[in-house]
């Protein structure tokens, strides 16, 4: 069983959301209190032993390459005002030579093409797949995903609970047998009605998926919004391929959404020690 090296990152994505805060700044560049969004995910993928990051990016997203990059004027003038700490902390961020890739989507053709362009700097390898809006709070969800990997093989989908009332917003999948920290999924939905819900697990943005879902992606005809959808092509790959689920017990915020941006900024800076005391204050003044 061939171990997971790879991640790719989505982040093609044009940010309408958010705009105009997004109009020259992309959306993975925001930043969650001190570090972009992109960075934390980053940040889960290396806990979990991740080796190589691959970013499926789009027009204007040229700063995402800069950021994982040397800063040579930046780093020179840090060391020439003795800021060691601040150089240390970039340096400690950024990937070694040769271990991040950068390809382009052209088109937004969907999440399913997004992942399809990324096929030749894969190769024929398992590979993990982070979507960059979904910050997972808490220990490396990648890493828990990989241990289920090691344990049963195939393919691995994160999942974590949702009301039952909101299933009907969410990809939602069937719970089977255990199989060592994860379950068998025994099905995929795509936002059923409560009543034909499977479960109240909804897939939550981390995916490990063999190569075979390539050569299904190529040949996969537009799904819902005229586009490549990937959870059509996990159904067919389902058909010859385990799939399985990973409980993530922490909390996810979506920072694609405003409120999930602000609430993700808020329980970040709450869990550091050098900021957590008085922003706890400062909220108590303003619901004062």
């Amino acid at each position: 069983m061939k171990r997971i090296r790879k991640a790719v990152f989505p982040v093609a994505g044009l940010g309408t959301r958010f705009l105009p805060a997004t109009k020259a700044v992309p959306k993975e560049m925001l930043t969650v209190v001190d570090r972009p969004v992109i960075q934390h995910v980053v940040d889960e993928a290396k806990a979990a032993g991740i080796e190589h990051f691959i970013f499926v990016t789009g027009r204007g997203k040229a700063v995402i390459e800069d950021h994982f990059d040397i800063g040579f004027e930046l780093e020179t003038t840090l060391e020439r005002r003795n800021k060691s700490k601040e150089l240390a902390a970039l340096r400690a961020d950024l990937p070694a030579a040769g271990e991040t890739s950068f390809t382009r989507q052209q088109s937004p053709l969907g999440l399913g093409h997004a992942v399809w362009c990324a096929r030749d700097i894969v190769g024929d390898e398992p590979f993990a797949l982070v979507l960059p809006d979904m910050l997972h709070h808490g220990p490396s969800c990648l890493k828990g995903m990989i241990d289920v990997y090691n344990q049963a093989g195939g393919n691995v989908i994160a999942v974590n609970e949702v009301p039952k009332e909101q299933v009907s917003s969410y990809g939602i999948v069937g719970v089977g047998e255990s199989r060592g920290s994860g379950f068998r999924i025994t099905s995929m939905v795509e936002k059923p009605k409560v009543e034909d819900a499977p479960s109240n697990y909804s897939i939550s943005g981390r995916y490990i998926l063999q190569p075979e879902i390539f050569d299904i992606l190529a040949k996969q005809e537009p799904g819902a919004g005229n586009e490549i959808q990937l959870t059509d092509s996990m159904l067919t790959l389902a058909k010859a391929q385990d799939f399985f689920g990973y409980r993530f017990d922490g909390k996810i915020y979506d920072t694609g959404s405003k409120i999930g941006f602000l609430a993700a900024n808020i329980a970040y800076a709450l869990d550091r020690e050098d900021l957590g005391p008085q922003l706890k204050a400062e909220i108590k003044t303003l619901l004062g």
